[in-house]
């Protein structure tokens, strides 16, 4: 086997084997080289060679997401290792462990002039849960912490930096091994599955009638489907799902738009519930938020293992420990009481779905009936990536086919790296990828497309209303040169060309009538990845979404 000369690139690489870091993606550069001529040429690790390095971090960290383990990301040094941090950002938020390397230039070098050569130790410490500022020479302290950059990725569930300063000569080979790093194991605190003083929350749920279940971003099939029943059959429960919690339930309320936008000031009296429980990642619904602020519960209890964010000003209990674990725990102990608040919310929300579907009936084609269209076309048992913005807010108001897995990068919300880690995403599983995108977040991120590694069945759909289209929905919008220059970024490009340039298959709609034709094609034929883009109509869109919570009450 051939292995860098650098016994500190040698280091790193056989540690990152033995912990099982597979996937290594690499951005060219010639500081890192000891660590891409380790790494490619090591049958333990595939190794993807990505050249924009904010592409590849989210790349990686869609491989990361879909995996459940650190992949890796090695990049050269100076401003390289800068276009890490929007993906390094949405890791730590949403949770996903990344393992950071860095090559870099000795610290004599570093602040005298040499070029390439940034302040690169602990840049990212703010956002990542370890930094291991190593030095130039192989030693048992930098195995350590190396050993401790992984664990602690993998047991914080997050991005951890190594950073490895390298001097010239860096393209030297060697046929064995210099080094016999130290390894190290440390073995993760078992999970609680007891709540401490359970008969104290116990008595608090029994006596309460108006209970609110809120859940974020959250892991299919993750939670019992016992406790799914118990908590749609208890009449003083409500759960609220979002298009990321991929969780089911005909009595579970899937919109929570839809149901909460028209309320005035005596239904959202009527909704205050007395427990809060929340569970899973970010929150899309800035109107829940805003609720639930405002109306806050006597008690709002919040269970994850690692984090627990004050989102409502509310939190009372953070139970360390899975959401599975706690509902089988507290659900055991606890009866139904007499309520009619699942009753009153539910009657309210089966009125607005049947308002829903008659306006969508008679909309014009807008980017409301686009999105009807598109996800009710989404193949069963694929996976859906969506991008920011306004795409992630329209497929809040759609109901998707319980076999499709939703993801979106909500950790920091983003439009910077949406297709990258939807593509990387594609690349960790074996289902079919539909990735749904906005036009603006695409052309931001088109670089993703600059790689040999996306799968055939991969398809993007692209909503193209010539802008962002959001800025339009949100309050103090005027239709002024100020606001389509610098808000809504008005433009008339379009995804042609680049979808020539990089090989993929092309589609356009403009109406119903073109979007039903083009939209069978596009998943028929699977002989090279597929960008479908839909033209829809600036000004219409704001005023056809506005309309909709109009006509819900």
């Amino acid at each position: 086997m051939i292995y860098p000369k650098i016994p500190l690139a040698q280091s790193i690489i056989e540690i990152c084997s033995v912990k099982g870091i597979h996937n290594i993606i690499i951005s060219p550069g010639s500081r890192n080289a000891p660590l891409t001529i380790g790494f490619a040429q090591n049958s333990n690790f595939k190794c993807y060679s990505i050249a924009d390095e904010r592409c590849a971090a989210f790349f990686a960290l869609g491989i990361a997401q879909q995996t459940k383990k650190p992949t890796a990301i090695v990049c050269t040094s100076g401003s390289a290792l800068l276009n890490y941090y929007p993906a390094i950002a949405e890791a730590y938020y949403s949770q996903i462990p990344l393992i950071i390397i860095s090559a870099d230039r000795p610290q004599n070098k570093v602040d005298i002039g040499d070029g390439q050569t940034i302040r690169q130790q602990n840049v990212f410490q703010n956002h990542s849960v370890f930094n291991a500022n190593l030095t130039e020479n192989a030693s048992e302290e930098n195995d350590l912490k190396i050993n401790k950059a992984i664990e602690t990725a993998i047991l914080q569930k997050g991005p951890a930096h190594i950073n490895a300063p390298f001097e010239e000569p860096l393209y030297e080979t060697v046929e064995s091994l210099s080094v016999q790093p130290k390894i190290t194991h440390s073995e993760e605190t078992p999970k609680t599955k007891i709540i401490e003083n359970i008969e104290d929350f116990v008595s608090i749920w029994n006596s309460a009638k108006r209970k609110l279940v809120l859940v974020g971003v959250n892991e299919a099939n993750s939670i019992d489907k016992k406790t799914v029943e118990n908590l749609a059959n208890d009449p003083s429960i409500v759960v609220l799902t979002e298009t990321t919690s991929n969780l089911h339930h005909p009595c579970f309320i899937n919109s929570i738009d839809t149901l909460i936008t028209p309320f005035d000031d005596i239904d959202f009296k009527e909704f205050e519930p007395e427990i809060l429980i929340t569970f899973g990642g970010m929150v899309v619904s800035k109107r829940i938020k805003g609720f639930l602020r405002k109306y806050k519960p006597l008690h709002h209890w919040h269970i994850d293992t690692l984090r627990a964010y004050n989102t409502f000003n509310a939190l009372t209990k953070h139970f360390v420990m899975q959401p599975n674990d706690f509902f089988n725990a507290l659900l055991s102990k606890t009866v139904f009481v007499k309520s009619d608040y699942f009753q009153q919310i539910n009657q309210v929300y089966e009125l607005r779905k049947i308002k829903k579907e008659k306006y969508l009936e008679k909309i014009p084609f807008s980017d409301f009936k686009v999105f009807e269209k598109v996800i009710g076309s989404l193949p069963k048992n694929s996976q859906l990536q969506v991008s920011n913005s306004s795409a992630i807010r329209y497929a809040q108001l759609i109901d998707i086919e319980q076999s499709i897995e939703v993801f979106c990068n909500r950790g920091t919300s983003g439009i910077d790296g949406s297709t990258s880690t939807a593509i990387g995403a594609s690349v960790g599983t074996l289902k079919p990828t539909v990735f749904i995108t906005g036009d603006i977040g695409f052309l931001y991120d088109s670089n993703a497309l600059w790689n040999s590694y996306i799968p055939k069945n991969f398809k993007i759909i692209l909503i193209n209303n010539g802008g962002g289209g959001i800025f339009r929905i949100l309050p103090g919008y005027e239709e002024k040169p100020v606001f389509n220059t610098f808000f809504e970024t008005s433009h008339h490009l379009t995804a042609e060309h680049l979808a020539k340039m990089y090989q993929l298959n092309y589609f356009t709609a403009t109406d119903l009538d073109s979007l039903e034709k083009s939209i069978t094609s596009f998943y028929e034929i699977n002989d090279a990845p597929g960008i479908l883009e839909i033209f829809t109509p600036t000004t219409e869109n704001d005023v056809v979404l506005k309309q909709f919570f109009k006509e819900l009450v």
